[in-house]
């Protein structure tokens, strides 16, 4: 990581305020462009904060504190020490990822506490203003009263200033795999949403008004507020409980398997508490807010973490084709003597050596084996300790020779850890699982945590597994070995400390649609605004056959389109993306595929055009170390035409413009696969017009023309 163009400076603005009586302090501010964040300690000592942008109140005056097991009352009775104040403007490049630079300025301001009376604890609040928002932690400094300690809760609130339409899905200790729902805040009722959710198991959702973060609103005047938290580590994921009378937002931490909600040893701190506020959405999908809260790289050699693109066994056991687990049961033939396969276990040598070839043929640099170990055969729900082994491949996985036959082909593999949720056991297995990864060559590991945790009682969004996830990633940075987590807390931006931590699930992804009921058309122009406003999502894009692919349900098909499909490679971001589909369905449409061949996963810069959370999404981005652009166009369920000027692009450079598009009679739902690709000469100065079908989008690679192109394509004109 590289930093430049750093200015600091220190300023005290306050000294010690008298002891004697209870008052409250005058109003400290802190404004950056249209952001304005004000700090008092109110009458009863309680330290308070608002946040106000363009002038109108976002948050209103807001309680801030903790109980802890020890004393309930560490939200008031407080005093002001001092507070201090910090600017900063610098420039830092992420090891990877949508932009190649990012600004970092802020104004910090810290306020310092101390309790009026005996054991008088100290507490700081430290306050980060941006211009499109604001961070807040807390942070518990060194002193005699306060070592080892217990929080019962946190009681931060977000109180608003009207009853917003919100984008949510419930406050669920264990997954994040929900459907959004949009509603009012005063709608917001999570009994009523999991009765009717019938696509996942049943959940407990122990209370009905808490929903998860990153949570989105929209004011009735137009203005985009975005809540969620950045920098989580050991410390429990929060969730909000939602004051349907009172417009307040509650901090709600995920409890221990004793109802604590933290063990904290000072000195130390709390993730940071985000609100970023805009007029425009596209500035909130813009925001880097969160990744300028989280540290920089806790390691310094990061040469060998490589954005990547990959294939994988894994569709065919989602649709029914193959199975994780193996069984050595001969075949059979039924009555009319035709072959009953009693074995399908498709992480078989045969099997993945054909997803090399395909691999190898395409450009694709890696292969995901998932069943490939022992312990597929009983996994499922069983709350058991002892599940798999991370070093013991099933009899008909040749792991040498598929190492040997992939290097031969300069194709990459990516090992595959699913835990089943127990967590204790994969951290004795840790060393000798990287070992195995160092020895075959595994340059990636896709982790999973499917089913209740382990240690029982444990939940997935509880302090000791957001801690687990963290020792899983210095792990595998001590073997130079990236991750992909599956069934994590949702991120908040660990990627800049851990850049080998290159993506999450957490989320609600493409398979859904093979498994369940699937997801509505406007779920992906949700997704950016809500689950990736903290770090990538391996949604598992590039389904090409779009009904009846699941063998257990024919009926069963994709919610978009077939452009749609590319354009999620654009819209939803992540550093390394799945063509998820099957071989043959790439096959069958080449000249489709030929986007995701193409389309880059680690970006120097993005654009974003146009945006309305639940409506439409378009994002351009610009290929790492090359001119090429890239851009994705996506709808809900109505048909819609992006109006995208090309401006982004270098002026008096003509560009070829290829756009995979939805054919005139597309439909996601009577006519998912039917697309067009077109062709034509544009610069800077045009204006693309891309028609989308109900649930469907455009994918348009635009790179520079060549002399022979110049001569052949006709220039585009908007219509």
């Amino acid at each position: 990581m590289k930093r430049f163009k750093t200015i600091t400076c220190w300023l005290l603005i306050a000294g010690l305020i008298p002891r004697a009586g209870a008052q409250t302090t005058q109003p400290i501010n802190v404004t950056v462009n249209k952001v304005k964040l004000t700090v008092t300690i109110d009458a009863a000592g309680t330290p308070v904060y608002a946040v106000h942008y363009d002038q109108q109140p976002i948050i209103a005056p807001s309680r801030m504190g903790f109980s802890l097991t020890d004393d309930s009352t560490f939200y008031k009775d407080f005093e002001l020490v001092n507070t201090s104040r910090r600017s900063v403007d610098e420039s830092w490049q992420p090891v990877w990822g949508e932009v190649k630079t990012i600004r970092d300025r802020h104004e910090e301001l810290t306020v310092a506490l101390r309790q009026r009376k005996a054991p008088s604890r100290l507490l700081n609040i430290v306050f980060r203003v941006f211009e499109d928002g604001v961070g807040f932690r807390y942070e518990f400094p060194r002193q005699p009263n306060l070592k080892y300690f217990v929080v019962a809760n946190e009681l931060t609130q977000f109180r608003l200033t009207g009853d917003h339409k919100s984008f949510w899905i419930p406050g669920d200790y264990d997954t994040n795999e929900y459907i959004y729902t949009t509603s009012n805040l005063t709608g917001i009722d999570n009994a009523a949403m999991v009765r009717t959710s019938t696509d996942i198991a049943v959940r407990t959702v122990p209370d009905q008004y808490a929903v998860q973060t990153p949570l989105m609103l929209k004011s009735k005047e137009g203005v985009y507020i975005n809540i969620h938290e950045a920098a989580l580590s050991n410390y429990p994921a929060m969730q909000l409980h939602v004051d349907r009378a009172n417009l307040t937002l509650s901090s709600s931490l995920v409890p221990d398997a004793t109802g604590n909600k933290a063990y904290l040893h000072a000195p130390s701190h709390t993730p940071w508490r985000t609100v970023i506020v805009s007029n425009k959405a596209t500035e909130v999908l813009a925001s880097k807010m969160i990744l300028n809260l989280n540290e920089p790289p806790a390691f310094t050699n990061t040469s060998w973490i490589k954005p990547m693109k990959f294939v994988g066994v894994w569709w065919e056991m989602q649709t029914g084709k193959a199975t994780w687990n193996y069984c050595n049961y001969p075949d059979s033939t039924d009555a009319k003597g035709k072959l009953i396969p009693n074995n399908t276990h498709g992480a078989n040598t045969a099997n993945v050596k054909k997803y090399i070839d395909f691999a190898a043929t395409h450009g694709i640099d890696a292969v995901l084996v998932e069943g490939w170990n022992t312990g597929w055969e009983d996994w499922f729900g069983n709350w058991k300790e002892n599940v798999f082994s991370f070093t013991t491949p099933y009899p008909d996985y040749d792991v040498r020779e598929i190492t040997r036959y992939a290097a031969s082909k300069g194709v990459s593999m990516i090992m595959h850890n699913e835990t089943s949720g127990s967590a204790t056991d994969y951290e004795r297995q840790l060393d000798t699982a990287y070992r195995f990864m160092n020895l075959f060559g595994f340059p990636s590991v896709k982790t999973g945590y499917v089913g209740k945790i382990i240690p029982r009682g444990e939940h997935h969004d509880g302090q000791w597994m957001v801690y687990h996830y963290e020792r899983v990633a210095r792990k595998a940075a001590d073997h130079q070995v990236s991750i992909d987590v599956h069934e994590p807390m949702r991120p908040t931006g660990q990627h800049r400390t851990w850049p080998n931590w290159m993506a999450s699930e957490a989320g609600r992804g493409n398979e859904y649609n093979a498994f369940s009921i699937g997801s509505p058309p406007e779920h992906e122009t949700i997704l950016p605004f809500t689950r990736m406003m903290g770090g990538p999502m391996d949604f598992t894009p590039g389904i090409f056959k779009m009904k009846g692919y699941a063998s257990y349900a024919p009926d069963r098909q994709m919610h978009s389109t077939l452009a749609k499909q590319l354009a999620l490679y654009v819209t939803i971001y992540s550093p390394v993306q799945m063509a998820a589909d099957l071989p043959e369905n790439y096959e069958a449409k080449p000249d489709a595929f030929q986007f995701i061949k193409d389309v880059a996963v680690d970006w120097d810069d993005t654009k974003i055009i146009e945006a309305e959370p639940g409506d439409y999404i378009t994002i351009a981005r610009k290929a790492k170390g090359k001119a090429d652009w890239y851009l994705g166009a996506i709808t809900d369920e109505n048909a819609r035409t992006a109006v995208t000027p090309l401006d982004f692009l270098d002026k008096g450079q003509m560009y070829v413009a290829v756009i995979y598009g939805d054919a005139p009679d597309a439909d996601w739902k009577n006519n998912p696969e039917a697309y067009r690709i077109e062709r034509w000469l544009v610069n800077s100065s045009t204006v693309l017009k891309l028609k989308q079908a109900p649930g469907g989008g455009a994918a348009v690679q635009l790179k520079p023309a060549t002399a022979a192109e110049l001569k052949t394509l006709k220039k585009y004109v908007s219509k």
